[in-house]
């Protein structure tokens, strides 16, 4: 019997159930795929059924066959008042016929049709029956492509309905114009209370029509216009409604482009107005004058309860202002300040404000640059207040000291619920101090740590922790350095402990050993439902022993086991453990060693299953008979719902024998292909599936060769298909044809909303078709055509389409062959296009002309935010018109132009533009002729600008002079988090400059200076900086005449540096001298997890240093030794170190002089590690010996996932084969 049967004949014996029941009042039956007939069962039972009061039907591919069944019904029901219909491909024909059920209807109050592809037609049937029906209260339209037509035929209907009170028209494409229609029937309506407006490509025009409205009508209470283009205009627009209007209690603004003079505007509003409650300015960029301008109101007003401001180019003086205001404040709740520069004197000021403020209880501070001395502050005012529930402090550079005073601060505190510390360094001495603070607190239910530090030391801290604390239920620990001793002391917890329900674990050293006990806890815990154990080395063993344990456990709902060196064995486990278990619903094992085999294995399982709904297969070597198998499967199984098979080799055959079962499947939703040697009978075969299949939203061909006819197939498909959203044919090489072809689909498509188009071939005539298609079109919202030759032809017509175009928001055009006349054409069509928001031009052929073409429309343009410009043959006329962008736009985010001859001239004037208040968060200059005098000018305009957050500057040909400026800038700058100096000719006296700025900076994360001059005395300058420096993680000095001597220097930095994390050193002239200062310092570090020494003159000496140094410390987890001289006794030194070593994971040894007898050496220290997933052996003399030894470790080592041993290797085919058998 064919899943779909089996579904049907459980949904007809429960609906002749519910034609006799008399006490079920509500029926969730969300995703489960019964389709149209089981819909037309269900409206049988609805005619008869009395008491049935609410019914969820989401997510079923109902059709408009299903959609007319149950509007039939809901002409004789009298009692069901909630339908919930969303992602049920409906279309309009299914939404005119429940517009005719409810001018009939009286009892329904909600009714969800969410994503249903209505469009106009249907948006114009049920304006008919709102103007009619007198119970409907609560009307859900969101994603329906209904456009500015269809919201003026519900604006009609809304003239007279006195009843509705919530609208939900989110991601419609109404526009200006629809959002005008909307504004005139507000004027009238008195009933509506919420409006949902979201992504609808709004700008001031719209905004001050709704603004019209709100000065007239009494009942709105909830605007939200997020995701739109309304800048200081519009905000100004809706200020002077706000001063009038007095029901309005949430107005949500976030992502749109309102500056100071919008937040002025608004704070003026605030200080009359006496209802908003709620105010989301998240991504704008208000900055420090904005946010004072609104702490003056929030000193006066009396009702706001909540203020997001997060990514707002806030700094302190920002800051400073909001916390004044937070001591006079009686009603703030919620603020939020993410991804500000807050920094320790803003911290500081927070405090205060908190001491004496009892009304906040939400406070986010996350990426806001505080230290230890702003978490000390903060700490102060935990003892203090007792109302904040929730804070987050992730991502800033707090370390062991201002953690301890957070925590004993949690000792006395006993409001806090959620505490958010990742990505700071507190280690394991912290985190001990945590978890006595953890044996004590009796409120905190939810504890992030990730990226922390933490070792096993500090893991057994939390375990005693966990034996006593009795309210936590959410612990993350993500990527730290937990191993086998660590998740033992986790174990033990887990028997004991009877809250903790979620566990995050990914990215640690947990290793099969480790994992072995936790299945242990499994079998006896009963309360964990979520354990996340990605990247963590579990092998097979591992593997195995979760199994056992899920054979047991009765709560685990979801399962991770991403990239764990799993292969047929545990695979097979799994699968049996799958056929008992009754609770697991989401198994990842992506990344694994699965194979055809294990494919088998899972595939029987999942015939059987009844919970699972996510399996992950990317990379496994299934091959075409894995594929086969798993469509087996697929036929029966009827939860799956997202399945990846990324890297398969599947073939043709493999994807014929898929679309077989997807012409049966009804709950697959999205299906990934991607690099599986498909070809045109394979598309052709998925062509046909789509054709009937109703429920797949996602598919993934990408990299698969299917030509011409393999698009014109789907292109057949798609004019049928309505469920589909999201189609990657990227690489398929279809040609002119094959884009007409799918240009013709787009015409008639009512659900496709992502087209990837990349690599194919596409020249002026398919380019053309797929650009007249958009003129028709109303779905799409991103399209990718990276690689192919649309030229200047095909731009404009892109052009023209893009004037009336108003759904696309994302066009990649990169390497395309666009010149001048391109890009003049696509700058006529941006000064009035107000929806796309990222357009890639990059590695095309626009010079001047074009350049000053696109700089004119964005001055006037509202709505892109990331301009690629980036190799392009763009001179000084061009460059310079650039740099007047700035001064007027305000949406800009994300501007690259790297590679196009930029001079100090136009650094110069383009600094000049920086120091405005502009919304400019990363700027690439790469590879152009900056110079001193650019560098000194782009320094000035650092000083002031406080939105700028990545500058890459490399070669640019900067030196001392342009190095010293920066640093002085780096002082006072506040923002910045990364800056790119590579390829530049900074030396010694650039280096001592920039670690003078490093010593004060609490903004800077990521230092790259590989390929300069900087030497033994610059890096001893830059030493003494890292000695003090709290915020640097990430240090590139590759390449930069380092010696001993500067290593040394860099060793004692090391000893008490706290941060750092990458440490890049290659192609230096550090000898084993330099080496052994380094090893001394690794004893110590406990932070750094990247060291790279390749390319150096290190030996024996050296690598024996490495080998004592990598026995003790245990936070390093790849270290590259490649293309030095470590000899056989280095070799062995560090095999020995590895058979104790438990958290080293990649090794490069490439060039080492490897031979049969060091192999040897390998093989024993990898029968023991179990951490180690990457060896890179490159060399010329392992041999047929060597060959074999490594093949015979090979055979019982399953954490290795990738090993490279070409370049010369004297082995013969027998040898090598001996290494392949192994490795499978």
């Amino acid at each position: 019997m064919s899943a779909t049967s089996q579904k049907f004949r459980g949904a007809q014996a429960l609906y002749e159930a519910l034609k006799t029941n008399s006490i079920l009042t509500t029926l969730a039956f969300s995703g489960n795929s019964i389709g149209e007939i089981g819909a037309q069962a269900l409206s049988g039972a609805l005619k008869i059924n009395p008491t049935l009061i609410t019914l969820y039907l989401d997510d079923n591919s109902i059709g408009e066959n299903g959609a007319q069944a149950l509007s039939d019904a809901l002409k004789t029901n009298l009692n069901l008042t909630t339908l919930d219909l969303e992602s049920n491909s409906i279309g309009d024909a299914g939404a005119q016929a429940l517009s005719e059920a409810l001018k009939i209807n009286s009892t329904l109050i909600t009714l969800d049709l969410t994503e249903n592809s209505i469009g106009v037609n249907g948006a114009q049937a049920l304006s008919e029956a709102l103007k009619i029906n007198s119970t409907l209260t609560d009307l859900r339209l969101g994603n329906n492509s209904i456009e500015d037509n269809g919201a003026q035929a519900l604006s009609e209907a809304l003239k007279t309905n006195s009843t509705l009170t919530t609208l939900n028209f989110s991601d419609n494409s109404i526009g200006d114009d629809g959002v005008q229609a909307l504004s005139e029937a507000l004027k009238i309506n008195s009933t509506l209370a919420t409006l949902v407006l979201e992504e609808n490509s709004i700008g001031d025009d719209g905004a001050q029509a709704l603004s019209e409205a709100l000065k007239i009508n009494s009942t709105l209470t909830a605007l939200n216009l997020a995701g739109n283009s309304i800048g200081d205009d519009g905000a100004q627009a809706l200020s002077e409604a706000l001063k009038i209007n007095t029901t309005l209690a949430t107005l949500i603004l976030k992502n749109n482009s309102i500056g100071y003079n919008g937040a002025q505007s608004l704070s003026e509003a605030l200080k009359i107005n006496s209802t908003l409650k709620t105010l989301n300015l998240t991504g704008n960029s208000i900055g420090d004058d904005g946010a004072q301008a609104l702490s003056e109101a929030l000193k006066i007003i009396s009702t706001l309860a909540s203020l997001v401001l997060e990514d707002n180019s806030i700094g302190y003086d920002g800051t400073q202002a909001l916390s004044d205001a937070l001591k006079t404040n009686l009603n703030l709740t919620t603020l939020d300040l993410e991804s500000n520069s807050i920094g320790d004197a803003g911290a500081q000021a927070l405090s205060d404000a908190l001491k004496i403020n009892f009304t906040l209880t939400d406070l986010n501070l996350a990426r806001g640059s505080i230290g230890d001395t702003g978490a000390r502050a903060l700490s102060e005012a935990l003892k203090i207040n007792s109302t904040l529930t929730d804070l987050c402090l992730g991502n800033n550079s707090i370390e062991e000291n201002g953690a301890q005073a957070v925590y004993d601060a949690l000792k006395t505190n006993s409001t806090l619920t959620t505490l958010n510390f990742s990505g700071n360094s507190i280690g394991d001495d912290g985190v001990q101090a945590l978890s006595e603070t953890l044996k004590i607190n009796s409120t905190l239910a939810t504890l992030v740590l990730k990226e922390n530090s933490i070792g096993d030391d500090g893991a057994q801290a939390l375990s005693e922790a966990l034996i006593i604390n009795s309210t936590l239920i959410t612990l993350d620990l993500t990527d730290n350095s937990i191993g086998v001793n660590g998740a033992q002391a986790l174990s033990e917890a887990l028997k004991i402990n009877s809250t903790l329900a979620k566990l995050v674990l990914e990215y640690n050293l947990i290793g099969c050993n480790g994992t072995q006990v936790l299945s242990e806890a499994l079998k006896t815990n009963s309360t964990l439902t979520t354990l996340d154990l990605e990247s963590n080395s579990i092998g097979e063993k591992g593997a195995q022993a979760l199994s056992e344990a899920l054979k047991i456990n009765s709560t685990l709902a979801t399962l991770i086991l991403e990239d764990n060196s799993i292969g047929y064995d545990g695979t097979q486990a799994l699968s049996e453990a799958l056929k008992t278990n009754s609770t697991l619903t989401d198994l990842y094992l992506g990344n694994n060693s699965i194979e055809e085999n294990g494919t088998q294995a899972l595939s029987e399982a999942l015939k059987t299953i009844s919970t699972l709904t996510t399996l992950d297969f990317n990379g496994k070597s299934i091959g075409e008979n894995g594929a086969q198998t798993l469509s087996e499967a697929l036929r029966t199984n009827s939860t799956l719902t997202t399945v990846t098979l990324t890297g398969n080799s599947i073939g043709d055959i493999g994807a014929q024998a898929l679309s077989e079962a997807l012409k049966i499947n009804s709950t697959l939703t999205t299906l990934m292909l991607w690099d599986n040697s498909i070809e045109e009978s394979g598309a052709q075969a998925l062509s046909e599936a789509l054709k009937t299949n109703l429920t797949l939203t996602t598919l993934n061909l990408s990299a698969n060769l299917i030509g011409e006819n393999g698009a014109q197939a789907l292109s057949e498909a798609l004019k049928i298909n309505t469920s589909l959203i999201n189609l990657n044919v990227a690489g398929g090489w279809i040609g002119d044809n094959g884009a007409q072809a799918l240009s013709e689909a787009l015409k008639i498509n009512t659900s496709l909303t992502n087209l990837y188009l990349g690599t194919n071939n596409i020249a002026d005539n398919g380019a053309q078709g797929l650009f007249e298609a958009l003129k028709i079109n109303s779905t799409l919202t991103m399209l990718d055509l990276r690689s192919n030759s649309i030229g200047d032809n095909g731009a404009q017509v892109l052009s023209e389409a893009l004037k009336s175009n108003s759904t696309l928001t994302l066009l990649e055009l990169w390497l395309n062959k666009i010149g001048d006349n391109g890009a003049q054409a696509l700058a006529e069509a941006l000064k009035t296009n107000s929806t796309l928001t990222s357009l890639d031009l990059h590695r095309n052929s626009i010079g001047d002309n074009g350049a000053q073409a696109l700089s004119e429309a964005l001055k006037t343009n509202s709505g892109l935010t990331t301009l690629n410009l980036r190799e392009n043959p763009i001179w000084l006329k061009g460059l310079l018109a650039f740099c007047e962008v700035p001064m007027t736009n305000s949406t800009l985010t994300a501007l690259d132009l790297r590679d196009n001859s930029i001079s100090n001239k136009v650094a110069e004037a383009l600094s000049e533009a920086i120091k405005a208040k502009l919304a400019l968060t990363i700027l690439d200059l790469g590879y152009n002729a900056v110079g001193d005098e650019g560098a000194q000018a782009l320094s000035e305009s650092l000083k002031t600008n406080s939105s700028l957050t990545i500058l890459y500057l490399w070669s640019n040909s900067i030196g001392d002079n342009g190095a010293q400026a920066l640093s002085e800038a780096l002082k006072i700058n506040s923002t910045l988090t990364t800056l790119a100096l590579e390829n530049n000719s900074i030396g010694d006296a650039g280096a001592q400059a920039l670690s003078e700025a490093l010593k004060t900076n609490s903004s800077l994360k990521i230092l790259d200076l590989q390929n300069n001059l900087i030497g033994d005395d610059g890096l001893l300058s830059l030493s003494e900086a890292l000695k003090t420096n709290s915020t640097l993680t990430t240090f590139y000095l590759w390449s930069n005449l380092i010696g001993d001597y500067g290593a040394q220097a860099l060793s004692e930095a090391l000893k008490t540096n706290s941060t750092l994390s990458i440490l890049d050193l290659q192609c230096n002239l550090i000898g084993d001298d330099g080496a052994k200062a380094l090893c001394e310092a690794l004893k110590l570090n406990s932070t750094l997890t990247t060291l790279d020494l390749e390319s150096n003159s290190i030996g024996g000496d050296g690598a024996r240093s490495l080998s004592e140094a990598i026995e003790i410390n245990s936070t390093l987890t790849s270290l590259n030794l490649r293309t030095n001289s470590i000899g056989s006794n280095g070799i062995y030194m560090l095999s020995k170190a590895l058979k104790t070593n438990t958290t080293l994971t990649t090794l490069y040894l490439r060039s080492a002089s490897i031979g049969s007898y060091e192999a040897q050496v390998l093989r024993e220290a990898l029968e023991t590690n179990l951490t180690v997933t990457m060896f890179d052996l490159q060399s010329y003399s392992i041999g047929e010996n060597g060959a074999q030894v490594l093949s015979e470790a090979l055979e019982t080592y399953m954490t290795l996932t990738t090993l490279y041993l070409w370049r010369k290797l004297g082995v013969n085919s027998d040898a090598s084969s001996d290494i392949s058998d192994s490795r499978r």
